[in-house]
């Protein structure tokens, strides 16, 4: 009897959920499109559950005959299984939204049901990782998806392809290192781990290249040998990585910089030197990276040197050259300038090196290594170009001071790729586009290069983008969200790195980044997007982006976008930085919330003034370089409001994922 009314209550919810998939965008599709594709999963519970009923009974009801205390332990044991497999059958389940043009998109929900945290333990005999629930959580925040393969490789050379697993291996290197980078226990954690074959384990590690999550909350408790802790996992990760002693302060480090000449300033200052404390006097000094990462440097410089014996473009080699000696000599500028000299007709594009210093955020000095394998994707690059010729003509137009604006101007080259592999710092968010060097060195003599991942992009936007724009959007704006708009501001962004002040105006020796110290990453982020923005009214007005996105496509794409950054945490540079841009531009009247509808909108005549007018606000932050007004700044709009709060929650019961993470095709399609 009791089987037969559980099978009637999921007959029942199945009957009531008509198919869906042609119901608009914006009318509660989404929710019908979940209850359909659910069904199956249901029927497929059922079932599952059903041997385990009487032993649900046994464990509830102190009258059902036997109730001994082996036989609730074993009803016990057979819930967790069927809890367990129903966690893994919800989280397969995917819903498909529309909008008025079709587009194909699969979005996993979140797991329903997660053990308390003293189920979950991986063990040998004489060892145990404890995790905790927040690691599934985590884990179903984000959407698999598959990068590069076979056929991005049809224009390649013999050459090309034989150096491609060789390029891999680098990568794999850069992980390696970059594991060191992240915090003093991180290879001892992740070599326990790999001992546990723990999948799911190993899989949150791999994403979030830690034991912390993407809201920077620890999913593994600790580990233990003999019942005895043997590491030790910080609440969360320390802000100074690796790169300087754990006891160290920020006012220590500093004191001790102003205390330092010649040479030995300059390698305290270095991104390329890590800071230890001498054991015996307690005393600082630096080591460079050459010398610290020394096992992993060695082999990858000899792997880069033997691809660039295949390669077929001369000055991709070139390049490959010059960074496998850097990796010994820890001298970089001659390596990126070879970098930024590769040339566009080049099939391959390869990014590796110590890059970007959001890891550091003590104070955003010390860099990270990171490695990116591209195919080039010649016809979208050359229709990119276009907005390399104007960066000095959108310099000279930003609303600020002529003190403020950088004059002679490089370019930046614009390519874009597809993404092959990667390796190194490139932790979940998945990295959709970057503009390097950092170092002004290079960038004096060659000036930047600007790589766009137009396969990630896409994924990023069918997969997260879109299903976001219909939960916190007003229905009448839903319709401009546009793939090209979002793609076009994503390269602005990059591009506008090069916009504004890199020094202080006051004190051209000093760097902007020194000044602004902890704050220097999410202001730069935040000006990359507000100051691209900006650059874009200006292209549509002269006629350089006629023919696509309108103004209206742009501001509505990015108030969407907006939500996609926040939830990357506002811990995290890019969510900070978006999550002042928020809160200013809904104080400026730019964007409006109804809370009836609980909708955001883009109040179109006011959001030009209000981008202009922060645009203005963070160029002169930067080039002023007062740290207690930036602080000033990100203290009053760098939080997250109550109707943010509620639309982001609503998001995550959704199940619509923040980001995807990447499974390389090269790897499964046997080029590696």
């Amino acid at each position: 009897m009791h089987y037969i009314c559980v099978l009637h209550i999921m007959c029942s919810f199945s009957l009531a959920s008509p198919c869906s998939h042609e119901a608009p965008f914006g009318d509660g599709s989404v929710t019908w499109a979940r209850r359909r594709s659910f069904t199956p999963t249901l029927f497929s519970v059922c079932l599952l559950l059903l041997p385990c009923y009487p032993a649900t009974l046994a464990l509830l009801c102190p009258q059902f005959p036997p109730a001994a205390y082996l036989r609730r332990v074993t009803a016990l044991l057979i819930i967790i299984r069927a809890l367990k497999e129903l966690a893994h059958l919800a989280r397969s389940n995917h819903h498909c939204p529309r909008l008025a043009t079709p587009v194909s998109l699969q979005i996993n929900y979140p797991r329903r049901f997660v053990l308390p945290s003293h189920f979950i333990r991986h063990s040998t005999m004489t060892s145990t990782a404890t995790t905790t629930s927040p690691l599934s959580k985590q884990l179903a925040r984000f959407e698999e998806i598959r990068v590069g393969g076979a056929q991005y490789l049809d224009h390649l050379s013999a050459g090309d392809r034989e150096a491609i697993p060789l390029l891999v291996q680098v990568g794999k290197l850069f992980d390696q290192i970059y594991i060191r980078q992240r915090w003093s226990g991180n290879e001892a954690l992740h070599a326990h781990v790999k001992s546990q074959n723990d999948a799911r384990l190993a899989l949150g590690l791999q994403l979030f290249k830690g034991p912390w999550g993407l809201d920077e909350e620890k999913f593994i408790k600790s580990v233990k040998e003999e019942g005895q802790e043997t590491i030790h996992i910080p609440h969360e990760p320390p802000v100074h990585g690796n790169f300087y002693p754990d006891d160290i302060k920020q006012e220590e480090y500093l004191a001790w910089v102003a205390g330092l000449e010649g040479q030995a300033k300059i390698n305290a200052e270095s991104y390329y030197h890590v800071v230890k404390r001498d054991s015996t006097t307690g005393l600082l000094y630096t080591v460079p990276y050459s010398e610290e990462y020394k096992d992993f440097l060695v082999p990858a410089s000899e792997l880069m040197k033997q691809a660039a014996r295949l390669v077929s473009d001369q000055s991709l080699a070139k390049f490959l050259k010059s960074r496998a000696e850097a990796f010994i000599s820890n001298e970089y500028v001659d390596s990126d300038v070879d970098w930024l000299r590769i040339s566009k007709d080049s099939p391959l594009d390869v990014t590796a090196g110590p890059y970007e210093n959001y890891t550091d955020k003590l104070l955003s000095i010390r860099t990270a290594y990171e490695f990116l394998l591209h195919a080039t994707d010649f016809e979208s690059s050359a229709i990119l170009a276009k907005f390399s010729s104007r960066l000095q003509d959108m310099e000279d137009q930003m609303p600020v001071d002529e003190l403020y604006k950088a004059k002679d101007l490089y370019p930046p080259a614009i390519i874009t790729v597809n993404q092959l592999y990667s390796g190194g710092d490139v932790a979940v968010p998945m990295t959709s586009a970057y503009n390097l060097p950092n170092d002004e060195a290079p960038i004096k003599i060659a000036g930047s290069k600007l790589v766009i991942i137009k396969n990630v992009q896409q994924s990023k936007f069918a997969k997260v983008l879109l299903p976001i724009a219909e939960q916190v959007l007003d229905k009448d704006q839903l319709q401009k969200v546009d793939f090209e708009a979002f793609f076009q501001h994503v390269l602005m962004h990059e591009v506008a790195h090069s916009l504004g002040p890199h020094f202080l105006v006051r004190e051209k020796e000093k760097k902007v980044r020194t000044a602004l110290e902890e704050y220097h990453a999410a202001f730069e982020e935040a000006k990359a997007d507000i100051a691209g923005l900006h650059a874009v009214a200006l292209l549509l007005k002269d006629g350089t982006l006629s023919g696509g996105p309108d103004a209206e496509s742009f501001y509505m794409t990015y108030l969407a976008s907006a939500f996609r950054s926040i939830r990357f945490g506002i811990t995290e540079a890019h969510g900070l930085g978006q999550a002042m841009q928020f809160e200013y531009l809904m104080e400026k009247g730019g964007f409006a919330y109804d809370a009836e509808t609980r909708k955001f909108r883009v109040v179109m005549d006011k959001i030009e003034d209000a981008v202009k007018s922060l645009t203005t606000e963070i160029l002169v932050l930067q080039g002023d370089g007062d740290k207690q007004k930036v602080k000033a700044f990100a203290d009053k709009y760098g939080f997250i409001s109550p109707a943010v709060k509620q639309a982001l929650a609503n998001l995550e019961d959704l199940g619509i994922p923040v980001d995807v993470y990447p499974r390389y095709g090269i790897l499964e399609d046997g080029t590696v």
